[in-house]
């Protein structure tokens, strides 16, 4: 299979078995996703696994953040639990003259999408959640942050369940995307 033909048939699956892969099968993952293009070389990301009880303090931390009680804060809680192996993408700023923020974010953004795309050549459902709370107080101090960083999202990682979406993407419309100058 070539890369285009992964990336082609590439698809989020926000339902997941509890299998996940072990930190050994994840490290040469996450090693390739490592090469992104990356200006200065200054890996401004880093990656945290989140397993058992980890995955129960940061349903905690929602529902925290939510300011929930009772059944919404049981709710928010068990949205952690939809996988067994959760990855939080960690934007980490570096002073940098010639390396902008933004610039950045953007290598940690790509690792985390390389690493998806990896972790689903490797066979495994992947879904990147994100939201409001990625920059929330509760959440980032559950993670452990420092005053550098900020947290990206998650990427809910787990089995493939028997029946996936087998309905091909909607193509793009690409001229609609891709523009030439002259």
């Amino acid at each position: 299979m070539t890369a285009l033909d992964a990336v082609m048939r590439r698809q989020s699956h926000s339902k997941v078995t509890a299998d996940a892969p072990s930190r050994l099968q994840l490290l040469p993952l996450v090693e390739a996703a490592a090469t992104v293009a990356d200006h200065s070389g200054l890996k401004p990301w880093r990656l945290i696994e989140l397993r058992g009880d980890a995955r129960l303090r940061l349903g905690a931390a929602f529902s925290e953040a939510l300011g929930a009680h009772g059944k919404d804060a049981e709710k928010m809680a068990s949205k952690p639990l939809r996988a067994s192996l959760l990855i939080a993408v960690v934007f980490v700023h570096k002073p940098s003259f010639k390396v902008p923020a933004w610039e950045q974010e953007a290598v940690a953004s790509g690792v985390a999408h390389m690493l998806s795309l990896l972790l689903d050549e490797a066979g495994w459902g992947v879904f990147w959640r994100s939201g409001n709370f990625t920059r929330s107080e509760p959440v980032h101090r559950m993670h452990e942050l420092a005053p550098n960083e900020q947290l990206l999202g998650w990427l809910y990682v787990g089995g493939l369940p028997d029946k996936t979406k087998s309905d091909k993407r909607k193509r793009l419309e690409i001229g609609r995307y891709l523009s030439e100058l002259s």
